[in-house]
């Protein structure tokens, strides 16, 4: 197994806008450590073409979304300036299977840096925190993933939007609110910060920790997004997905 070779040919994907076979099917004896070196050379390329690291994102926190790909474990992956859509308005024919689902954003100001990084800790490095629909899109074909799949094409990153509300966390119950999630109008889930591994403090506190293994920190000035709340949505050009919680605010992506 070449795992340059696997990253170049997952970020041709990206740029192409194709998708391959699954590499747990192609590579049966693939690692969950393999996984995470495709994606560091896969995020690497990314740099060298120009893109940034601005955050990173923690995946398959809720048991809706566990359930739903078959991937019974957290993992992470890596945001850049080129994700982030702050039009609110999502080029469909530039994904290939979307799929969107409602977060909890944070917005650090003080590095973290794992072992021993605790829900507190996250709560105090935490400038604010606002709504977030993250659109995960997935180079394997199909969705057919298993862990090491989604881990090495970068957590089945694609873009993501902010709100535009602020809210300081320790104002908040994180684990007690509730999401209303509705697509064209209509509500399509509902859920609660409790979905995602309890708190989503505890979300980003298990990213940090995770990170520390392979000596890189949650960064000052970095967008955390912290697991779904909801199952993940499929998505068509033409369709409207807002997230409302209360007391934090909402969030709106079109998808044209």
């Amino acid at each position: 197994m070449n795992h340059s070779k696997l990253a170049e040919e997952l970020f041709d994907c990206l740029n192409v806008v194709k998708s391959v076979e699954p590499l747990t099917t192609r590579f049966p004896n693939i690692s969950i450590d393999d996984a995470y070196q495709i994606s560091l050379e896969l995020m690497a390329l990314r740099e060298a073409a120009g893109e940034k690291i601005i955050g990173k994102k923690i995946g398959v926190t809720s048991k809706g979304v566990q359930d739903m790909l078959g991937v019974y474990q957290p993992d992470y992956g890596f945001l850049t300036n080129k994700m982030l859509c702050e039009s609110q308005k999502v080029i469909t024919s530039k994904l290939i299977l979307p799929r969107a689902e409602a977060e909890i954003a944070f917005k650090l100001n003080q590095t973290l840096t794992g072992p021993n990084v605790t829900a507190e800790d996250v709560l105090n490095a935490t400038e604010y925190v606002t709504p977030a629909i993250e659109v995960v899109d997935s180079r394997i074909k199909d969705w057919e993933i298993k862990i090491e799949d989604t881990i090495a094409d970068n957590a089945s990153c694609g873009l993501f939007v902010v709100g535009k509300e602020q809210v300081d966390p320790h104002t908040l119950d994180l684990e007690e609110l509730e999401v209303t999630f509705a697509k064209n109008g209509e509500t399509e889930s509902i859920g609660k910060g409790s979905e995602v591994m309890g708190n989503p403090l505890n979300a980003v506190a298990w990213l940090a920790n995770k990170l520390g293994e392979a000596g890189v920190s949650l960064n000052a000035g970095e967008i955390i997004l912290s697991g779904s709340m909801v199952p993940l949505a499929p998505a068509i050009k033409g369709d409207t997905f807002t997230m409302y919680i209360e007391g934090l605010g909402s969030c709106t992506v079109v998808f044209v």
